[in-house]
């Protein structure tokens, strides 16, 4: 098989550098690679580059960037969003400032996490329940505008 393989090599090679095109049993793809490695080089799905640990860190860094910019902005959001809940606890505390003070705890309980997958959860998992805090908050308030409504229709 090596040795069939290497026969076309050289044939290959002698067809294109003699300048022709078509030969009874090989041809060449599109004036393409000049060798079986050639080809195989170009189309074998190849492993990604090692980078260095000064490269590894940059790009640490630069995710850790990006997820620390998320986290800021999934923070003020949650802080914006409690504005809206202005009513009391059973013991007299605002629920805006309970609502604040789980979610300084929940941050500063995963602030040196490191793992990528798990900080994208988080965030996701974050972002998922503000905005699911905040629908059930509007239903409730249509709820509410629309029992005020059917209360001044009845004589």
């Amino acid at each position: 098989m090596t040795s069939n393989l290497h026969k076309c090599q050289s044939l290959l090679l002698l067809i294109h550098r003699r300048g022709h095109r078509r030969a009874t049993c090989c041809r060449l793809l599109h004036d393409g690679p000049d060798t079986v490695e050639e080809l195989l080089d170009r189309h074998v799905v190849k492993k990604e580059k090692s980078l260095n640990d000064d490269e590894n860190e940059l790009l640490n860094r630069q995710r850790l960037t990006s997820t620390r910019r998320e986290a800021l902005h999934l923070y003020r959001d949650i802080i914006r969003s409690t504005r809206f809940f202005m009513w009391t606890d059973s013991r007299g505390i605002l629920w805006r400032d309970l609502l604040r003070e789980n979610a300084r705890k929940e941050f500063e309980e995963a602030r040196f996490e490191k793992d990528p997958e798990v900080i994208t959860r988080l965030l996701i998992g974050g972002h998922d329940a503000v905005q699911a805090a905040l629908d059930k908050l509007v239903e409730k308030q249509k709820q509410q505008i629309e029992k005020e409504r059917n209360n001044l229709n009845r004589p």
